[in-house]
């Protein structure tokens, strides 16, 4: 599936590659994940379909939102784009969704965590942090 392509889809997968990351988004269940690496040429023009598509599922989203982070790597352009998904998904709490985030990174990878705890902080969220090995 094509980026392009996902704007009125209930379910959107997104195969990951060495520089975007791979993302599931079901508005049917509201769970969400995106995983791998994030450093697209363009940054704005590959998270902005999402951002919208995001932004329609706030709308009437399901009971549960579910949020699964579990970057290998990202870049700084794309930290500021993954603030805003943040945002967005956390409009859905308007719509009496209760979401969870889950940020998941490598145990010894303490500048992932690190970043997990900034966007908790910065969005004013609950993440819950999970290591793998």
């Amino acid at each position: 599936m094509k980026i392009s392509d996902i704007s009125d889809k209930e379910y959107v997968t997104l195969e990951g590659s060495s520089e975007t990351p791979e993302i599931e988004l079901n508005s049917t269940d509201g769970t969400f994940v995106f995983s791998g690496r994030s450093l697209p040429e363009n940054p704005r023009s590959f998270y902005e379909p999402i951002k919208d598509w995001l932004i329609q599922y706030a709308l009437k989203p399901a009971p549960a939102t579910h949020v699964k982070f579990a970057f290998d790597y990202f870049n700084t352009a794309s930290s500021k784009l993954i603030l805003e998904l943040i945002d967005v998904i956390k409009a859905a709490e308007k719509n009496n969704s209760k979401i969870v985030f889950e940020w998941h990174y490598q145990e010894d990878d303490e500048d992932m965590m690190e970043a997990g705890e900034d966007f908790e902080s910065l969005t004013d969220s609950e993440f819950t942090f999970i290591p793998y090995p």
